[in-house]
């Protein structure tokens, strides 16, 4: 049987591809695999910012046609970048393990100088220049320090680093799992409190995306998935299509498995930072999609209703 694994062309995306064809091949000694570059819009459209593109799946349409036309066999995706509706006649296999779902803050000053230089996000100073291409992240970061300067900063992680490292920016925001999965994570320089910044809708997490009717490939799946991430990244997902948003809507969430118990945090930040909505909730791991679509609720009632009417989504 051979398997064709379609994904981005990015340093962190073949990272992840490759990884899951070491698995599979670990695994399944005996498939013939291959690894399919696929060319997104996010990836080909670099002069706009991502808010500014129609639609949602800037990262992830193109894979999921090569999927339906059989051009591959396995979507390999960041987690963030997976559109909570997904087409017809394709499913999620599901979820490997987590890495680190935070953001964090990377500054000039990288692994070649003092760390004693290194400031966090509130001790930056007045006027500093953000980079970041995240709705979300902007809004955090407007709601934590309205005083920062907030720029557009898009490209690739090693594209963002140079951006950096040229004088570009003060600093900027990325996930930890990217960094650390490059081998960069000497560059953090602050993690931010996941209580107070949280982070993107299934950050840190890797999806595996098929055809619903593969069963085949979805057993050869099924031991490579990980029962607690799939259980946690469940419930935001469940919150997200409930506001009936994509990454696009400024909304961080987290949610956190200890055993049978599922807890789930959430924020829904105005995109000028001035209103913020916070709320959390409990709930047995079986009830995790159900937990997801209460705290949506929550959020909207207590506000986040009228962020996201203002921001046209309701």
């Amino acid at each position: 049987m051979k398997v064709r694994i379609g994904t981005r062309g990015s340093a962190l995306a073949r990272w992840q591809a490759d990884a899951v064809f070491q698995m599979l091949r670990s695994r399944h000694p005996g498939l013939e695999l291959e690894i399919i570059v696929v060319k997104t819009t996010g990836d080909v459209v670099q002069d706009k910012a991502l808010s500014e593109l129609p639609g949602k799946a800037f990262f992830t349409k193109e894979i999921e046609d090569a999927l339906l036309a059989s051009r591959i066999d396995l979507a390999v995706h960041s987690g963030k970048d997976v559109p909570t509706e997904l087409p017809h006649g394709l499913a999620l296999a599901g979820f490997l393990k987590r890495h680190s779902p935070l953001d964090v803050l990377v500054t000039p000053s990288g692994s070649n100088m003092d760390k004693s230089l290194i400031k966090s996000l509130f001790e930056l100073d007045p006027g500093a220049r953000i980079g970041t291409s995240s709705v979300r992240r902007r809004a955090f970061i407007a709601n934590l320090r309205p005083d920062l300067r907030i720029l557009d900063l898009r490209g690739n992680v090693d594209t963002r680093l140079k951006k950096l490292d040229q004088g570009l920016y003060d600093g900027i925001v990325l996930a930890e799992a990217g960094l650390e999965r490059l081998g960069l994570g000497d560059r953090i320089a602050h993690r931010l409190d996941r209580k107070i910044f949280l982070p993107a809708v299934s950050q840190g997490a890797m999806a595996l995306e098929t055809r619903s009717d593969d069963s085949t490939l979805m057993h050869l799946l099924a031991p490579l998935m990980d029962g607690d991430t799939t259980t946690a990244v469940t419930a935001e997902r469940a919150l997200l299509r409930t506001l009936e948003g994509g990454c696009q809507v400024p909304l961080g969430a987290l949610a956190e498995v200890a055993g049978e118990a599922l807890t789930l945090t959430a924020a829904i930040v105005a995109p000028d930072g001035t209103a913020r909505v916070d709320g959390a909730i409990q709930a047995h791991v079986r009830d995790a999609n159900k937990a997801g679509i209460q705290l949506a609720g929550e959020l909207v009632e207590n506000g986040g209703g009228e962020i996201l009417k203002k921001m046209g989504r309701r």
